[in-house]
This record gives structure tokens, C-alpha cells and sequence, in this order.
């Protein structure tokens, strides 16, 4: 390995400005003719969920009003007063033919005139679900509500009528950009902290430069070549946009500190800027390379994921990471040949102008104790980890409001206004009967009657309220299906306007062939994204399951937010349990190859996964018990894990591959000391970066809905604590425990005496 990785930095030397001239026009090829990654985010809720997730079958169970992967676009058409005329009906029909016409639109169902008949609304089935997306607008639904008030821009509707859209749909969209506006805040926040902190961790002008060069050009790259990807079938994610940036500018900034510290020292060690280079990635090359792999490993696992939003995750953000590997690879060589010295002016490399640091005296009073350390370090972290015992997974916050003045806002207040059930955001209970509710309307009344009386349920809306079954039969009679009524009746029709309006809003819970029936439940707990509202569940699904058959229904089922939600967290924490021994054993195997030893790699994951639950507890307290928060969100748990087990080996492999190296020259304790003053520097300004770069994402989105901020604030705290405490009490401990058995079965770990310098670059162009 060594070979070949000087190698590759003798091609980079010597090729360094056409290996730069080749990435920069790499990137402007692809951002120019590749697609864009916002293009192919899937944002489809039906790939979520396992098909025998309760929720999805109640979906499909709903199919005669919306199909479970279509998306429910309510618009809602108004006078400023008086009632809706014949001439506004036709009017109205026309909107909905051009609506009809819309991209995506499936179908636009006309469910009637409001009590008042002040209103109408039209429902607009779309052929794309962004449930899966619900806290967080992505390019869909933008485009979906700029397309439908185009077309109702483009009809004309009557004077003093007025039409807006309402519901999640258009609010998420109105309040896009200023999601939109925090990841880009959090970007340049994250750039501006990198190139701060590196100022201070170098004291020179260029080498915070040249370390963060690679990662923002593969911010550029990435995108296109994921886009590319996502069109061949790929699934993308609408995280991986945001994952993507932090983990490119982050991880990658981090495999850039590996290299240009260990340039500078071997500048410091009297080698020529080029032979420096090329010394520097023969030697860290292999970890930078096994550190890259160890993520790219732990985020190909979630393809395992039955849950939809892990596995659309995975594939796409290790296409980034190994971009950015390459970049490491041969940009940063390439760029810091070409600066040479110059890269860390003003401070000092020549020959024997470093000093040791505080990373070596600790590291020399951890091997003088290390049983103490050891015994220590895993009181403290167990300690922190039993507070994962008290963890309760919550739903998504709410989706967020229509901005003030925007159409949606106007809409949900006309929506509100003229059909409150419709504006509730509810609970569905779906039944399926074997005979037509207007036939037969005494099992639909039965269930009704007990559905109502459920105390989780804190009212009820269904087809016996305005009307009685009785009246729901004779108005069957003369008028038909509800489906197939005009909006409001002809001037000829004897039928009062009150029971015409009442029997056509009959179509939202009984579907045309009058055997499937909803009922629209609010629930006790009214905030979906609670834990009490997600608690409920099973008891409303058995409550239901014995409405049901008392009412002698066919098929049952409870659909919505809330039960969705809960079948979310039920599979995230069976996928955590399917992920876990997968991930462990795969980066257990690439550290034993990186080490050559079986023993290292036992306490080594050990050591990531103790860091783990420590951090997932240390969140527990401070955001779910401390915060008041209730919960955390249910994909903390997920994506801490992949993110630490495999960030927190990137520090093992350079730290003991050091204690590898040095273990050649001197006794074991001294080379632990030697190595990690050496790649302490390292270590701590790679976690600092990275613990930066989430939390800094985390504190721009906080105020976005949904459970960002949990999981960016709860992965930076378990680096930090990774980096500053892990790697400087439990592993030297435990090596200088170990002695030669950290080795197990090689000899002595160390590379070969035998092997090779690196060969010396051309003289030329130094």
C-alpha cells in the first residue's frame, strides 16, 4: 500500500497543474450537462414504509377518494359575500378542467358547496406524495403549487370570486426559501468557521485555503454526478442535499487535515516541499483512504433500511464521499505542490521547528496510568449511556405555516372558515361495508355512533350529521351518487339548498359506489407530532378493529399523520437493530485490514459504540428531558449511529496507524505517547471541523420543523466527544494495556523496516 500511495503522489507532483485543470473542468462539464440533484429528490411516501405497514394499507383502503400516493391539494373558491351563483358553478368548472391539466395532476374532484354556500372546494389529486418530505418543501411541491396558480391565474373567473389554494401543500412551498436560505446560511457559516479555525490551527494565510479547496469544489461535483445517478433509478433522498454538504465539507476538510499535517511535518523534518508531498500521502494515504471507506461501508448499510428515507440515503451520500476521496487524493496533493512552502507562510517549516504539545503530555500521563484511564473513561461513559434507557421516539413537528399575506395563508383562513373538518388536519378511520351506505345506512350509523364515543377521539366527523341515514337514502333516490352532483342545484330543484349542499358533502366520506366510508377523527392529543397523539395509536387501531366488526365492516383501517408516524419510528428502531451487527462487522473487517489485527479492531468498535450511546444519551438529557421536548425524533437514533461509528474510526485509523508506524522504532508506551503528540494536532482540529460543520447546520435549520436540528446538535456533540475524550483516554489506554497484543496475530503491526522510501519527484518546477 505504501507503493502505491507514493506513487500516486509522485503522479500528482508531477502532474499537479493538469490533475487541477482536470478537476475544475470536470465540475463545470458536469454542472453544465449533468442533471441537478434537486431534479431526482424522491420525495414519494408510498417507498417509505414496508406495503404491510398498517398505515399504508389504510391508504390503499382510501384509494376510492385518493390513491396512497397521490397528494390532496385543496382550492378553495369564494365569494367576498354573498352566496355562489349559477354563473360562478360554471366559472368553477372551467377552473377545474384547466387545473386538470396541470403536470402532475391526476384528477380535481369538485366536493361540493360549503353550509353557507359561500364557498367551493375542489380537491386536486397530484401524482406525487411529499408526506415523505412534509416538514421540509421540496422542488415537487414548489413546482406543483407555482403550475396549479398559473393555471388559476390564467381563468377567469367572475368579479368578486376568488380562488386560493390551501393545506400543508402550498404553505411548505410559500415557506421554501427560507429553508432554502438556512442551508445556504448554513454552508457559508460552516466555511467561514472552517477557514477561522484553520487560520488559528496553522497561523498561515493558504493552508486553510488548500485544506477546503477539494471540499467545496466537491460540493459542486457531487450534486451533478448524484443527479446523473438518480436519473439511471437511483433513490434520492431530500436529506441527502443537506447531508451531502456537511459531510463533503466536513469529512472531506477532515481527510485534507490528515495530508497537510503531515506535510508540514515532514517540511519540518528537512524534506523538499515535492518529496514532502509525496512522503505525506505514502504515509497517510492508506488512512485516508480506510477512513473514507469505513463511512462509504457504514452509509451502503443502510441500504438494508425497510424504511425509505435510510435507504434513498445511503448510496447517494457514499457516491459524495467517494468523490471526495478522490479529490484527497490527487487535488490536494496536486494544489499543495504547487504552493510548496508557501502554503504555510508566515509560520515556520523548516527542519525542527516543532514542539511538543499538550496532546503529548496527556497522552504520557494516560500510558503511565492506563488501567486508571480505562477504568475511568468507561465509568463516565456508561454512566452517560444509561440514559438511552429513558429515549421516546417522536414524530415529525408539524408542517409549517403559511407565510403571512402568501395565497396559502389566505387559503387556509377561507378553507377554515367554510369547511372546518376539512381544515383539521384529522385522523381517517376507513371502513368498508358490503353494501352501499345509502341501502343499507344502519351499519354506517352504528359505526359512527361508536366511533364517536371512543376517548381518544375528541370529536367526529361523518356522513350522519347535517343528514340522517333516513334523509342520506331518500336523497340517493331522487339525486344519485354524491360524486356525480353539480356544486350547487339548478334554479328548477325542489330539494332546499340546505340539503343539496348537505348531501353533496356526502362525497368526502362516502365513495361513489357508497361501500367504502371515512370518518375524520380529531384526536385528543391534537398535536400530531407528539408523543402522546403517537401513543395512542394501537389503542385507536384496536378500538377501531371492534368498531368494525360490530358494525360488520369488511376491511378496516386508520390512516393520517399520526399513524403514519408512529409505523415510522416502529420501523426506524427495527432498522437500527438490522443495521447495527451489519455495519459493525464490515467496519471491523476494514479496520483489521488497515491494522493487520484482530484484536485492535474488537476494542476499537467498542470504543466508537460506547462514544455512541454516551452521545445518544447526553441528547436524551439534554433535548428530550432537559428541553421539555418529550421525545426525540424517531431518526436521531439511525443516523447517530451510522455517523458516529463510521466519523469516529476515521480517528482510530489515523491515531493507530500512527501508533503502528512509531511502534517500529521505539517500545510500545513510547511510541503511543510519540504518536498521538504528533497526530493529536490533527485529531483535535479534524473533530473540532467536524463537530463544527453539524452543529453550525443544525443551529441554521433549528428553525425549520422537523427533527434536523436533533440530529446535526446530537452527531457534533458525539464527535466531540469522540475526538477530545475517546481517542485520548480509552484507546491509548487500552494499547498501552494490550502491549504487543494489539497486533495479534502480525508480529508487531509495524510496517516492514524493508519497505521502501518513497521515491524523490523531479527537481524541476520547485
Amino acid at each position: 500500500m505504501h507503493r502505491f500511495f507514493a506513487a500516486a503522489g509522485r503522479f500528482a507532483v508531477r502532474f499537479r497543474w493538469a490533475v487541477v485543470a482536470a478537476w475544475m473542468v470536470g465540475t463545470v462539464l458536469a454542472f453544465q450537462f449533468l442533471p441537478s440533484l434537486a431534479s431526482v429528490t424522491k420525495e414519494s411516501n408510498t417507498d417509505l414504509l414496508p406495503a404491510s405497514s398498517p398505515s399504508l394499507s389504510a391508504a390503499r383502503l382510501a384509494a376510492p377518494f385518493r390513491g396512497p400516493d397521490q397528494t390532496p391539494v385543496p382550492v378553495v373558491i369564494a365569494r367576498g359575500s354573498g352566496t355562489v351563483t349559477t354563473a360562478d358553478v360554471t366559472a368553477i368548472g372551467r377552473l377545474a378542467a384547466r387545473l386538470a391539466k396541470v403536470a402532475d395532476v391526476q384528477q380535481v374532484k369538485d366536493l361540493g358547496a360549503s353550509a353557507d354556500r359561500q364557498a367551493v372546494q375542489l380537491e386536486v389529486l397530484a401524482g406525487l406524495d411529499v408526506a415523505a418530505n412534509a416538514t421540509s418543501p421540496g422542488p415537487a411541491q414548489q413546482q406543483l403549487a407555482t403550475s396549479l396558480r398559473a393555471a388559476m391565474a390564467a381563468s377567469a373567473l367572475p368579479p368578486g370570486l376568488h380562488a386560493h389554494l390551501a393545506g400543508p401543500v402550498p404553505a411548505q412551498a410559500d415557506a421554501g426559501q427560507s429553508n432554502q436560505r438556512a442551508v445556504t446560511l448554513g454552508l457559508d457559516l460552516s466555511i467561514a468557521f472552517i477557514v477561522a479555525l484553520l487560520l488559528l490551527v496553522f497561523r498561515s494565510l493558504l493552508a486553510p485555503l488548500l485544506t477546503l479547496a477539494p471540499a467545496v469544489l466537491v460540493t459542486q461535483l457531487a450534486g451533478p454526478v448524484i443527479g446523473a445517478a438518480g436519473k439511471a433509478g437511483l433513490p434520492v433522498s431530500p436529506l441527502v442535499q443537506i447531508l451531502m454538504l456537511i459531510l463533503t465539507i466536513g469529512a472531506g476538510t477532515d481527510y485534507g487535515l490528515f495530508l497537510v499535517f503531515r506535510v508540514r511535518e515532514e517540511l519540518r523534518a528537512g524534506h523538499a516541499p515535492h518529496d514532502a508531498v509525496t512522503r505525506a500521502l505514502a504515509r497517510v494515504g492508506e488512512s485516508i483512504t480506510f477512513s473514507a471507506a469505513t463511512v462509504i461501508a457504514a452509509l451502503l448499510t443502510l441500504l438494508l433500511a425497510t424504511f425509505g428515507l435510510y435507504s434513498s440515503v445511503g448510496a447517494p451520500l457514499a457516491i459524495a464521499l467517494a468523490l471526495m476521496l478522490a479529490a484527497d487524493l490527487t487535488l490536494l496533493p496536486a494544489l499543495l505542490s504547487i504552493a510548496g512552502r508557501a502554503a504555510f507562510w508566515p509560520s515556520r517549516t523548516a527542519c525542527g521547528t516543532g514542539r511538543t504539545g499538550w496532546w503529548g503530555r496527556a497522552a504520557g500521563r494516560v500510558v503511565a496510568h492506563p488501567a486508571a484511564t480505562l477504568a475511568f473513561g468507561l465509568i463516565v461513559f456508561g454512566a452517560l449511556a444509561t440514559a438511552v434507557l429513558g429515549y421516546r421516539p417522536a414524530g415529525q413537528a408539524a408542517a409549517p405555516a403559511a407565510p403571512g399575506g402568501a395565497d396559502s395563508a389566505a387559503g387556509n383562513a377561507l378553507l377554515a372558515a367554510h369547511f372546518p373538518a376539512a381544515a383539521s388536519d384529522p385522523t381517517t378511520v376507513v371502513l368498508r361495508f358490503g353494501q352501499p351506505a345509502w341501502d343499507n345506512p344502519a351499519p354506517v350509523a352504528t359505526a359512527q355512533r361508536r366511533l364517536a364515543a371512543l376517548p381518544q377521539f375528541a370529536s367526529l366527523a361523518g356522513p350522519f350529521g347535517a343528514l340522517t341515514p333516513g334523509q342520506l337514502t331518500t336523497l340517493h333516490a331522487a339525486l344519485g351518487s354524491p360524486a356525480a352532483m353539480p356544486a350547487v342545484p339548478s334554479p328548477e330543484t325542489r330539494i332546499p339548498p340546505a340539503a343539496w349542499a348537505a348531501y353533496g358533502a356526502e362525497r368526502q366520506f362516502i365513495s361513489p359506489d357508497g361501500r367504502t366510508v371515512m370518518f375524520d377523527a380529531t384526536l385528543v392529543a391534537s398535536d400530531p407530532g407528539s408523543n402522546a397523539a403517537l401513543r395512542q395509536v394501537p389503542a385507536i387501531r384496536t378500538a377501531v378493529a371492534a368498531v368494525a366488526r360490530a358494525a360488520g365492516a369488511s376491511a378496516y383501517g386508520v390512516a393520517g399523520d399520526v399513524p403514519a408516524a408512529y409505523d415510522v419510528g416502529k420501523v426506524s428502531d427495527a432498522d437500527l437493530l438490522r443495521i447495527f451487527p451489519v455495519a459493525v462487522i464490515v467496519i471491523g473487517l476494514l479496520l483489521a485490514l488497515v491494522l493487520r489485527s484482530l484484536i485492535a479492531p474488537l476494542y476499537l468498535i467498542a470504543s466508537v459504540v460506547i462514544s455512541y450511546l454516551a452521545a445518544w444519551g447526553v441528547s436524551v438529557l439534554l433535548f428530550q428531558d432537559a428541553a421539555g421536548a418529550g421525545g426525540l425524533y424517531y431518526g436521531t437514533p439511525v443516523l447517530m449511529f451510522v455517523f458516529l461509528l463510521a466519523l469516529g474510526e476515521d480517528y482510530n485509523i489515523l491515531v493507530m496507524s500512527r501508533i503502528r508506524e512509531e511502534a517500529s522504532r521505539v517500545p510500545l508506551r513510547q511510541a503511543v505517547t510519540q504518536a498521538l503528540q504528533r497526530t493529536g494536532p490533527t485529531v483535535s482540529s479534524a473533530g473540532l471541523i467536524l463537530a463544527g460543520t453539524f452543529a453550525v447546520f443544525g443551529l441554521a435549520v433549528s428553525k425549520q420543523p422537523g427533527g434536523g436540528v436533533f440530529i446535526l446538535v446530537s452527531v457534533a456533540i458525539g464527535i466531540l466527544m469522540d475526538a477530545f475524550l475517546v481517542r485520548t483516554l480509552l484507546v491509548p489506554a487500552t494499547v498501552a494495556l494490550l502491549g504487543r497484543w494489539n497486533w495479534w496475530p502480525s508480529a508487531h503491526g509495524a510496517p516492514s523496516q524493508a519497505d521502501p522510501e518513497p521515491e524523490p519527484t523531479p527537481a524541476r518546477g520547485r
